[in-house]
């Protein structure tokens, strides 16, 4: 039985699908608001948009972020979409689940598709569909100081620490640091971060946030015993002190810690704090490979679009490469395209970064699964996260979270395909 909350949604939404007239000459756009540089930068691609085309003008609205996806579905719920709609890259599924976007196949020509990373693709693409696209990736990797680590006699790794050799870095690092908090684990971040996260964690060990192969349950793989491992091995790291709260996001730049676990996101305040100290190494091996979340925010185009050829000729401006290096510079994140990586300094071959790039190519990516029932994986993961943090029982949080995945699927009918 489909809840009632959601099919109240899909039913209002429908109903008010062709309400309302638009004016045909205009492309309703929204966008998160980002950083303050995302902001500048999207309003200066649309005025080049506009500026080169004379047949349809994009309007930009700007959405706070933090209640972005509660204001998408409250248009949804009103028939108020826009034209083109940015969204972050996992709650996709629910939103083509929910019938609110069209594929973009037949929308963007076949060079500018095939010139994205293969994890854009991936991230984008649905029951064999591409659905939508972002002009940046992202991935997370371990910020160290390298004298911190010469003095406490740890290797600066070439390839991964295994587990073990990061929980003995660990322990060496503390020894040599006056409160024993070593590890920024940026618990400062709020909601998603902890899912992009941490679930990396589970996938290294050889468990997972819910079954991929069915996408129907969560049961045995994210409260099995190779999630219960990792996952304890991340609350021993509290229990032992490694950790720093970094309630003022300041414990590597302050020099607190000598690691930082976080995205690409952070290079350019790191690399200004420790200079050529600084070095950027893979997550640690749990046991299946080192592995990293990836994903963005990106784009997609609404059933309520009066101008889908237009919001792919839009979608397509934004994917020329001095685009993407025009976004990817203002918020440092990993181009989408492989021209506009060739062209980076910063993610290019021999790039500072270049770690993010060839994670997102070899397999060590991996995306947030691509099922409608994310927004409640993500939820029961996050409070499951919590709780074990806080010295709950390991393998009793992670089995909670699993049946509140369960029960959500099985509520909704297995989120078959409307």
């Amino acid at each position: 039985m489909i809840r009632a909350a959601c099919l109240a949604l899909c039913v209002a939404w429908a109903a008010g699908c062709g309400s309302g007239e638009r004016d045909a000459s205009v492309l309703e756009v929204w966008f998160h608001s980002g950083q303050p540089g995302e902001q500048k930068t999207i309003q200066a691609q649309v005025a080049r948009f506009n500026a080169e085309n004379d047949d349809v003008e994009v309007k930009l609205t700007i959405l706070p972020e933090r209640s972005y996806n509660a204001q998408v579905q409250s248009a949804a719920l009103a028939g108020e979409l826009p034209d083109v709609l940015e969204f972050d890259g996992p709650y996709l599924y629910n939103y083509i689940w929910q019938g609110h976007l069209v594929p973009l196949d037949d929308l963007l020509p076949a060079g500018v598709v095939a010139d994205l990373l293969g994890s854009i693709v991936a991230q984008g693409t649905y029951c064999g569909k591409l659905y939508s696209v972002g002009t940046f990736d992202s991935g997370l990797a371990l910020y160290a100081r390298r004298s911190r680590l010469e003095a406490a006699g740890v290797r600066v790794p070439g390839k991964p620490w295994t587990i073990d050799e990061f929980d003995a870095a660990l322990a060496a690092l503390a020894a040599h640091d006056e409160d024993g908090a070593v590890l920024d684990l940026k618990l400062n971040y709020p909601g998603e971060w902890i899912t992009y996260a941490f679930s990396p964690v589970l996938q290294s060990a050889g468990g997972d946030l819910i079954d991929r192969t069915t996408y129907r349950t969560a049961k045995g793989v994210l409260d099995g015993p190779a999630s219960r491992r990792a996952m304890a091995r991340v609350q021993a790291w509290f229990a032992k002190g490694y950790v720093d709260p970094n309630v003022d996001d300041a414990a590597f730049v302050a020099g607190r810690v000598a690691l930082s676990w976080v995205g690409h996101w952070e290079y350019r305040r790191y690399a200004e704090a420790a200079g050529d100290d600084l070095v950027l190494v893979p997550l640690p091996d749990f046991g299946k490979g080192a592995k990293t979340g990836q994903g963005s925010w990106n784009w997609g185009v609404t059933k309520r679009c009066t101008r889908p050829e237009a919001a792919g000729r839009f979608l397509a401006f934004l994917l020329r490469p001095e685009e993407v290096l025009a976004m990817a510079g203002a918020n440092g994140a990993v181009p989408a395209t492989k021209a506009a990586i060739a062209r980076s300094d910063l993610y290019g071959p021999g790039g500072p970064l270049r770690l993010f790039v060839e994670q997102l190519r070899d397999g060590t990516a991996v995306p947030r699964p691509r099922t409608p029932a994310y927004p409640v994986i993500t939820s029961a993961f996050q409070r499951a996260f919590l709780d074990i943090r806080n010295g709950a029982d390991v393998g009793e949080a992670l089995a909670k979270a699993a049946r509140r995945i369960d029960t959500d699927i099985e509520d909704n009918e297995g989120y078959r395909r409307r």
